[in-house]
């Protein structure tokens, strides 16, 4: 059985496990949401299978290395971040409807890497600048402080929902104080991720190209979505923000986060448009 097929079955598993903690949230039913974690829980062990597949497969092919280097391959692992670090998060905070949100992010992204005509699925040779044992670390810690960034994203849009019709209150969802310290706390964990991403990419640029720093499209605006969660925790930790400000800032991050990724492959050119 190949990865890709994996993948396809994964997608719809994740939208159903979505739809599934929806159907909870919403009819309050316990039972419904015990199968969408079971669904969620079948997701991951089913896509690490296909990642673990197509790494094996790349030996095979001669030109093993960790299924981390190309666009498709960063694509899905996103997806799995943001299910990974739902379910860590959900031993704390258990909620039905942050769960439909990771597993519809998951979906959306696993559907656009089985359905874009932009990017190929086939295991390509690693190119020289991606040749080095800093890729596994620094791809991985960015991709889970996306994960938590997306999840903050979600939380945040909650929050504003739920703000925007305080005199009638949207009863059904979460309490506004629930979705700030979730955003917050979410947040924390992944500007330390994030950090971790660019401190080792600095390491792997000068590793690849001997140079720590060279403003590079990506580059610049990694360190641009840095500075927003940097402004973010400052002003959490030191003005005591809360609320509405910090939510339309998560927001805002987010938006960054989406444009250092995607904004280098569609929008910009440089060193790093083949991620």
């Amino acid at each position: 059985m190949s990865d890709t097929f994996i993948i396809s079955i994964v997608t719809f598993i994740y939208f159903a496990a979505a739809f599934s903690y929806l159907i909870s949230f919403v009819f309050r039913k316990k039972p419904v949401a015990f199968i969408a974690l079971a669904l969620t829980v079948l997701g991951i062990i089913a896509q690490t299978s296909a990642f673990i597949i197509r790494w094996i497969h790349s030996y095979k092919l001669g030109i093993g290395h960790i299924p981390l280097a190309n666009f498709y391959e960063s694509v899905t692992f996103f997806s799995w971040s943001i299910i990974f670090i739902y379910l860590v998060m959900g031993v704390r905070y258990k909620n039905s409807l942050i769960g439909a949100l990771a597993n519809l992010f998951a979906f959306i992204l696993l559907a656009y890497a089985s359905l874009s005509g932009d990017m190929s699925s086939q295991i390509q040779p690693l190119v020289p600048a991606l040749q080095s044992n800093w890729l596994t670390i620094h791809v991985i810690s960015c991709f889970l402080g996306y994960a938590c960034f997306a999840i903050s994203f979600g939380t945040s849009v909650l929050y504003l929902i739920r703000q925007r019709f305080k005199k009638n209150p949207v009863n059904f969802l979460p309490e506004p104080e629930f979705l700030d310290e979730v955003t917050y706390k979410m947040i924390s964990i992944g500007f330390v991720l994030l950090t971790l991403g660019i401190i080792t990419g600095a390491a792997w640029a000068d590793h690849a190209w001997g140079r720590y720093w060279g403003w590079d499209p990506k580059e610049t605006w990694s360190l641009i979505t840095w500075l927003i969660y940097a402004a973010f925790l400052h002003a959490r930790l030191v003005r005591g923000w809360k609320g509405t400000k910090m939510s339309l800032l998560s927001i805002f991050g987010f938006l960054a986060v989406v444009f250092t990724y995607l904004g280098v492959n569609y929008v910009l050119s440089g060193l790093h448009s083949y991620l």
